[in-house]
Formats: C-alpha cells, sequence, structure tokens
C-alpha cells in the first residue's frame, strides 16, 4: 500500500524578497512566488504523484502555494488548514530587514536566535518551541492518514517542515538547525506501516517562462 507524505514550503514571498524576517505576519507571494508554487505543481503532476489529503498552514502564502500548485495539476482538494503548522514567531524580529538586526545585535546574536534550537528571540519561539507546536500535529493528524495509504501534501514553512524533517530524517538537536529546507521544492517520502521512511526525494522543479496571463495583477 503506498504511503506518500510531500512537504512543501511555500514560494517566495514579498518579505523573503526584501530579506525582512517574517514569521507570522503575512505577505503574499511574489510573482516568482507564483511561479515556484506552479513549477512544484507541474513536477509533482509529472511524478504521477495524485493527492488525497491536504494540509497547509492558515498563513496566506502557505495556501496560496498550495492553491496554485493544485492548478497547475488540475486538482481541487479542500485543505484542512491549521495554526499548528505556522512559521516560527520571530517575536520583536518580525518586519525587521536581517541586515539590519545585525547591525543592531551583533552577528552573533542573530545568529544564535536564527540557528540555535533552543533560543528565542525577544517575544518570539525557538526551533524547540515550533517542533513542540508542530510536531504533535503532525502525530495526531497527519501520520495517521498516511498510514492508512493515503497520499498526503503539507504546504507550509522553513522551521514548521524542519520540525517534521527532524523526526522524518532521524535528525537532532545538534543537526536540524543546520538543515534548510527551499521555497517551491517539493520532499517526497514514501512511509513505512511502522512510519519509518523508507524512502526520500527532493525534487528539483523547473520553472517555465512567463504566459502572458501570469503577468495580470492578483487581487
Amino acid at each position: 500500500m503506498p504511503r506518500t507524505l510531500v512537504l512543501l514550503r511555500h514560494g517566495q514571498s514579498e518579505w523573503n524578497l526584501k530579506n525582512l524576517f517574517t514569521g507570522w505576519k503575512n505577505p503574499g507571494l511574489t510573482e516568482r512566488g507564483y511561479d515556484e508554487a506552479r513549477a512544484a505543481g507541474l513536477a509533482l503532476k509529472k511524478a504521477g504523484l495524485k493527492f488525497d489529503r491536504a494540509f497547509a498552514s492558515d498563513l496566506t502564502r502557505a495556501q496560496e502555494t498550495l492553491r496554485t500548485a493544485q492548478e497547475a495539476m488540475g486538482s481541487q482538494l479542500k485543505p484542512i488548514v491549521t495554526k499548528a503548522m505556522r512559521e516560527r514567531d520571530y517575536g520583536d524580529l518580525s518586519g525587521l530587514n536581517k541586515d539590519e538586526a545585525r547591525d543592531r545585535w551583533g552577528e552573533e546574536q542573530v545568529r544564535l536566535w536564527r540557528r540555535s534550537y533552543d533560543t528565542p528571540p525577544p517575544g518570539g519561539e525557538s526551533l524547540r518551541d515550533t517542533v513542540a507546536r508542530a510536531l504533535p500535529y503532525y502525530c495526531q493528524a497527519i501520520l495517521p492518514c498516511v498510514l492508512r495509504g493515503e497520499s498526503v501534501i503539507v504546504v507550509a514553512h522553513g522551521n514548521s517542515l524542519r520540525a517534521l524533517v527532524m523526526v522524518l530524517d532521524g535528525l537532532n538537536a545538534t543537526t536540524i538547525p543546520t538543515v534548510e529546507i527551499q521555497t517551491g521544492v517539493p520532499l517526497v517520502y514514501d512511509i513505512g506501516p511502522d512510519a519509518i521512511v523508507t524512502s526520500k526525494r527532493v525534487m528539483e522543479p523547473e520553472i517555465a517562462p512567463r504566459r502572458p496571463d501570469d503577468m495580470l495583477p492578483r487581487g
């Protein structure tokens, strides 16, 4: 029985482009972000993947990525939307330019906030906090669907997906902070009946040239 789980980080957001800490703020996708989402959907379709269940963070950039990817696949699944898969809350850093933050607090302090496992930024969450939020949801809501033989896609954020990758890839508090999850790149896992990963593929979607109707403003 196939048990497929796909993790997809949202496409490039407006604040990714501006090099801002985003966290729980809610910017939309850039045009490149839509292109990345569309390319991810086309890559999944080419691979012959069809989904029975879709989960998404409640933030706009994740939901727009899922919608655009599904359009490319010819799918219309209604997603299960959850706050549990939100990005890490960057607290007082949210909305600040990352270079300006380094000038203000110093390179080492900002690196500690961004890359340590258990040191949160002021007023925000550490990666450990994000794991504590996202992992129970995975175990209680997402994994049971996969183990029933459903093909599942989860569209979320770099840090909330790292929480899942930490378990799926057998990583720990020392190794997970170094893991980077690229925007718009599907991670395809095959899961055994014991919930252990049997194989993993990292797709490399090819972004197609823009079509004239893709240049129209998005409401």
